[in-house]
Parts: C-alpha cells; sequence; structure tokens
C-alpha cells in the first residue's frame, strides 16, 4: 500500500505501515492516526487549525442494523494531539436530511443546534460548525487543513485560476464564505460540477482533499501540499526580492534580545489597559524578514485571510516606530513615545467594531494589539496566557508565509473587513468562549520565585501555576534546577513556567533572570525572595565568611532582587506584589543563632521599609514568616539540623516532633503551606494590604508581631 521511500521536500511524510496494520478494520482509530500525523507538521495546519473525518458502518445502538456514522474533529482540539473523545460522531443520513429543513444562509447558526439531533455517540464531543464540510462529501476520509503553501494560492489575487492551471483542474475552486452549511453545501456542489477532482481550494481559507481509505487520504493530502510549496518556490526568485526586499538590517542576535527584554514590560503595560496580559516574544528569521521589508507598510494593515489567524491575532498588527537600537533606557518618555500609537490602535479597532457590527453582535472586546511588530528586532503578542500568546505569534508567522507566497505568485488578498468582523463577532463564537473556564485568582500574573527548585520556592511556584500565573522557576544549583525543569514541564508544561539560573548575589544573574522573564512572559507582577540558607553556630564558632555569605544571600539578596523587580513593574505600571520569606528567627531570640537570626531581622524591617517607599506605585510588600519547614529542604539536609539539634540537646530525627510539639497548634509545617499563605496576599483578597508580616509557624507565642 504505502512505500517507505516516499519523500516530500516542503512537508514529512511520516506514515508507517507496521503502526497502521495494528489498526487495519478500524476506521475511527486509523483517522485518529492519520489527524496525529498530520497535525504533528505544522506546515500542513496549525495549531488547532483544520478537523478531519471519516465514515464508517457501525451498529445503530436501538435495532441492531449497520448505519453510516460520521466521526470528525469536534469543537475546539487540535487534530495533532486528538484522540476519540475529541471526535464527534453523527448519523450521515440523518445529517444529510437537514437540507429539508435548512431555511438558507440566513438561518445558517440555527443548524449547529439541529446537529445535536444526529448524534451517534451521545458520549461524542459537540459537533463544530465544519461538520457539514465534511458530511456532504461522499468520500470516507476528509481532510480539512489551513496548510500555508495552500493558504497564499488561495489568498492570491489570481489565486482561481493559478489553481486551475497548477493541478490541470483536478483542483476545484469555492469561493470564500463563512464555514457553515451553506459552504457544506456548495462543496457538494463544485464536486457535482468537477468529478474525478481529488480536492477543492477554498478561497482564503483553506484546503479540502479526500481519499477512501485513511492512507489514501493522508497521502493525497501531502501530495497537494506538496505541489502549493513546490510552485511557490519556483516563483520566489521571478517576482524580484521578497516582500520588495530588505528596507533595513536586524540587529546582532544578542542586542535583539536586550532591545526586546527592555521593552516588553512597557508594551506589556500599555496592552493591558483592560486586562493583565502575558507576552511571547520571537525573532524568527521569518519574521525579520518581513518585518524589516520594504513592503511591511503596505501589507501589514492589511490584515490576514484564513479565518484561524485573524481569530488569534486581531485583524491587523500595530507596527512600532522606533528605531532598531533607540535607547531604551527612560522607560516613562518610551512609554510617552508609543501610547499614542496604541490609542491610534484602539480608536482603529473601535471604528472597526462600530462600522462592521450587527444589531445582535456581541459587546466590543478589547481594543488592544495582540500582535506588535518592531522592525529589526522582532515580534510581541499579547494575549490572556501564554498558550494562547504564543499560538497567535505561531499563527502571524504563518500569515507572513502566505503574505510572502501570494506575493509571490500574484498578489495578497486579505478578507474584507466586513467578513473578518462577521467571523471575529460570530455569536457561535462567542459561545464557545462563553464556555470557557473563568479565569484562575492568578491568571495574567507572572511570577519569579527565587529558590524555586526545590523545598518551599518550588511549593510557591507549583501553588500560583495551579491558581492560573506563569513562573521563572530558578536556582543557583544547576543540577537541582535541571530536575525542577523536568518535574515542571511533565507537571505542568512548558507553557507554564521558563527555568534559569540565578544566584542571587549576582547583579548579572539578577538582570538576565528578569530579562529572560521580559522575553519568556512580557516582564513580572510578583516577587518572591525565597532563596535561603543558614549557619548555625555558637558566637565563638562563627567565621566572618558565615557572615558575609548569610548577608549576602539573605539581605543583599533580597534587596537587589527586589530592586530589579520593581524597575520592571514600574515600567509596566500594573502594580504588583513582593513577599519576602523570612522567619520565625526575624522576631525570636535563640541560641547559636547571631549570624542567621539578626540577618532575617534585617530581612524582616527591609521589608517595612519597601512598603512604605512602594506604596504609591501600588506595588504591595509583605512577608511570611515560617519556622521548621523541614520537607525537602536544602537548608535541613545539611549541618542546619545538627546545628539546631545540638542546641536543642536532640538528635536530628527528633527535630520535626519537637518543633511541633513547641507550637501551640502542635503541627508540623510543610512547604505548601507557605505556599498558601504566598497565594493567600496575592490572590485577590488581601490586594490592600502591605506591610504585614504572616506567620506559618503553627503558633510561636514568642513570634507574635503584636
Amino acid at each position: 500500500m504505502s512505500n517507505t521511500n516516499i519523500q516530500f521536500k516542503h512537508v514529512s511524510y511520516l506514515w508507517d505501515e507496521a503502526e497502521a496494520a495494528k489498526l487495519a478494520g478500524d476506521e475511527v482509530a486509523l483517522l485518529i492516526y492519520r489527524s496525529n500525523l498530520l497535525g504533528a507538521d505544522l506546515r500542513l495546519t496549525n495549531y488547532g487549525g483544520g478537523n478531519t473525518s471519516c465514515k464508517a458502518m457501525a451498529n445503530h445502538p436501538l435495532t441492531g442494523e449497520e448505519t453510516e456514522v460520521m466521526w470528525v474533529k469536534g469543537s475546539g482540539g487540535d487534530i495533532g494531539t486528538l484522540k476519540k473523545s475529541g471526535l464527534a460522531a453523527l448519523y450521515v443520513d440523518r445529517l444529510r436530511s437537514l437540507k429539508q429543513v435548512y431555511r438558507g444562509i440566513e438561518h445558517e447558526d440555527e443548524m449547529v443546534e439541529l446537529f445535536n439531533h444526529c448524534i451517534y455517540d451521545l458520549q461524542s464531543k459537540a459537533p463544530s460548525i465544519d461538520t457539514p464540510l465534511h458530511g456532504f462529501l461522499p468520500f470516507k476520509h476528509i481532510d480539512h487543513l489551513h496548510p500555508d503553501a495552500a493558504i497564499a494560492i488561495a489568498a492570491a489575487k489570481d489565486g482561481k485560476q493559478i489553481t486551475a492551471d497548477l493541478f490541470n483542474g483536478e483542483i476545484g475552486w469555492v469561493e470564500w464564505q463563512k464555514p457553515g452549511f451553506d459552504l457544506g453545501l456548495q462543496l457538494k456542489q463544485c464536486l457535482d460540477e468537477n468529478p474525478g477532482i481529488k480536492g477543492i481550494m477554498l478561497g482564503a481559507h483553506g484546503l479540502f482533499t479526500w481519499g477512501d481509505t485513511a492512507y489514501e487520504s493522508y497521502l493525497n493530502t501531502l501530495e497537494v501540499v506538496e505541489r502549493c510549496a513546490q510552485y511557490l518556490e519556483e516563483n520566489y526568485s521571478k517576482k524580484g526580492p521578497v516582500f520588495g526586499g530588505q528596507k533595513m538590517g536586524s540587529l546582532e542576535a544578542a542586542d535583539r534580545k536586550k532591545q526586546a527584554a527592555a521593552l516588553a514590560p512597557v508594551l506589556r503595560g500599555l496592552c493591558s489597559s483592560k486586562q493583565s496580559m502575558i507576552g511571547h516574544f520571537t525573532d524568527d528569521s521569518r519574521v525579520l524578514e518581513f518585518i524589516n521589508s520594504n513592503d511591511l507598510e503596505r501589507l501589514a494593515p492589511l490584515g490576514t485571510s484564513c479565518p484561524d489567524h485573524f481569530l488569534r491575532t486581531k485583524i491587523s498588527p500595530l507596527v512600532l516606530d522606533l528605531a532598531a537600537d533607540e535607547d531604551l533606557s527612560d522607560a516613562s518618555a518610551i512609554k510617552e513615545r508609543l501610547l499614542p500609537a496604541f490609542e491610534a490602535y484602539r480608536a482603529m479597532y473601535t471604528e472597526y467594531y462600530e462600522t462592521c457590527k450587527h444589531p445582535n453582535s456581541p459587546a466590543i472586546r478589547d481594543t488592544n494589539p495582540v500582535i506588535i511588530l518592531y522592525p529589526g528586532v522582532g515580534m510581541f503578542s499579547f494575549s490572556k496566557d501564554k498558550q494562547t500568546t504564543r499560538v497567535a505569534s505561531e499563527f502571524y508567522i504563518n500569515a507572513i508565509n502566505v503574505m510572502k507566497g501570494a506575493e509571490a505568485i500574484s498578489s495578497y488578498s486579505s478578507l474584507p473587513r466586513q467578513e473578518a468582523f462577521n467571523i471575529e463577532y460570530w455569536l457561535l463564537e462567542e459561545a464557545k468562549l462563553q464556555r470557557m473556564p473563568k479565569p484562575k485568582a492568578l491568571s495574567g500574573r507572572i511570577a519569579l520565585v527565587t529558590g524555586s527548585a526545590g523545598g518551599i520556592g518550588k511549593a510557591i511556584a507549583s501553588k500560583f501555576i495551579d491558581e492560573g500565573a506563569v513562573v521563572i522557576v530558578n536556582d543557583n544549583d544547576a543540577a537541582r534546577l535541571q530536575e525542577a525543569d523536568e518535574w515542571f514541564a511533565t507537571t505542568y508544561g512548558k507553557d507554564s513556567y521558563q527555568s534559569t539560573l540565578l544566584d542571587v548575589t549576582s547583579s548579572g544573574n539578577i538582570d538576565a533572570a528578569f530579562a529572560e522573564a521580559a522575553l519568556a512572559f512580557g516582564g513580572v507582577d510578583i516577587v518572591v525572595n525565597c532563596a535561603g540558607l543558614s549557619i548555625s553556630k555558637p558566637i565563638a564558632e562563627h567565621t566572618e565568611k558565615d557572615w558575609d555569605l548569610l548577608y549576602d544571600v539573605l539581605v543583599k539578596g533580597q534587596f537587589f532582587v527586589t530592586q530589579a523587580g520593581v524597575a520592571v513593574m514600574r515600567k509596566q505600571g500594573l502594580g504588583g506584589d513582593v513577599i519576602n520569606i523570612v522567619s520565625k528567627n526575624a522576631l525570636v531570640s535563640g541560641p547559636n543563632n547571631a549570624g542567621y537570626g539578626s540577618a532575617k531581622a534585617a530581612q524582616l524591617h527591609l521589608s517595612r521599609l519597601n512598603a512604605a517607599e512602594l506604596g504609591a506605585d501600588h506595588i504591595r510588600v509583605n512577608v511570611v514568616n515560617p519556622d521548621a519547614v523541614i520537607s525537602d529542604s536544602k537548608i535541613w539536609a545539611g549541618a542546619w539540623a545538627e546545628g539546631r539539634a545540638k542546641a536543642y540537646g536532640i538528635t536530628v530525627e527528633e527535630l520535626p516532633s519537637f518543633y511541633a510539639k513547641r507550637t501551640l497548634l502542635n503541627e508540623v509545617i510543610l512547604p505548601e503551606d507557605i505556599a498558601n499563605a504566598c497565594f493567600a496576599v496575592t490572590g485577590g483578597l488581601l490586594n490592600k494590604s502591605t506591610g504585614n508580616v504572616i506567620n506559618v509557624d503553627g503558633g510561636v507565642a514568642m513570634a507574635f508581631v503584636r
């Protein structure tokens, strides 16, 4: 059947005969297998884009008779990770019988509700608006994808003629129309009028291909996309320089990152005028080719063509009028320069909404840009969470690829504004948005927790991610950080955190960590100073080296990390939180503890001083005082435990119960308890509190603040 020697230049042939053979006879399993292969190659379709289907015979649950069922990707989801639970299963005859009650294109949306009367598998996913596009075609296996190479032709001014010539009439053409029941009927009409075609190009939208088996559909799809990509490649040099040639060059890679890190918090603050946004930055070569070109000024305002693109990137990007090597050291001056551009963008978007809206359109959404282009440096995107903003960035790169291809073979045509609006503010899209879970308490917040590779710091970082934040995970121990990186990746995924080495005694390390936060997420909102160490010695044995180390890590480290974090928060203008993990020892005198205890006291009073100074910036500074958090603690794994046991005349093994018994609540304190206190401070209920000390020690009367 398949040929293991098949190779393509522009797409990946991933079909494994041995794997497919294991699924023989199970058309649904083969559909999932095919879908995952297609979704694994982003040149074939973008994340969450496109849908696939198969039609197979199944037993009717009531009569036991064989009936034809269509399995198709349900609403939402991604074909690259598609599982059976992500499919909708419908009776084919019932779906096609809906033609009898279809009242015309003005009543498209009511048909979606009627899909529910066609459901075969009651546990299946809700059917998407694309369901009839698959249902009215007779083929057993169908792929609907959004390959950049195909959309470039679909979005070209002469796309219909180019398609006819390129494929010798073997690929049909259906003009742009919003997905729905009528478009499904048009696909069937195109097939009826062009029997024998092997696919259909949807104007400005994407590609439909098919086959009688999963493999035939897969191979057909690859061949069609490969031919499109090959045609574009043949034409890139014929029309002259890509995008009209380069108007300017890029900064060197390190300088691009430096500029982006300096500017990202300013942009994030401007983009977060309605809600707190998470950022993403890329200086991908495809982005640089576009943003540095002579055609940027002409093409960028046109917006995108494929609905998947502009639903995630908005109608058009904002292009910054800043020199690539602009001096960004005065953040206030840069913000003042950029504010008029943001106001103009918001006014443009508002005018677009007011001009195109219908009587029943949903209320206008956030008017800030999602995509921001900085010529010579790169592209920023801002959205509600990291995955959404990263995907938006990827989709705009798809749009760049489409513009590049369309311009090479003809000229690029974006969707008319009204058509774009009808998709963006489609009531069905609005209903999908309304069904999404409500944001968590820390959604849109960025936290940097020092010493977060283990112990208390790891517990805080984990709690913050659980509550919706993204986190910069860090440690000065590379091996420990690697272990933590693997744990966070497995537990949460890469869109939830970024890891970096950080020694809080190094100003260079501190600056690099906050630059990493700016590049990864756009800035920082929460700084938790948790990195620490402890030395327990009698006065006679305490050395100057011990003293300096304690004060360098605990006091100077807290101060300079806070200083760097505050600088970023001020750029953003969104306020913020600083939480200092101090200790019961800041308030309680104990034996063999002069260096550590006095450093902790300095941390505590420094927190008060910072709180007094930063209130005007709406930056809250609070303290959490733990005691005897032994679990997963690097501190307690060393000489500190031995020193404290010796001071109290007990063994190291007896320490946990000793500490619990001396508390008023007789409780062992865990890292999660400290994490919960940090969330209590940042989660919204205490957003008018600063300068506070929260003891999480089981109740140590001597540590009562008042």
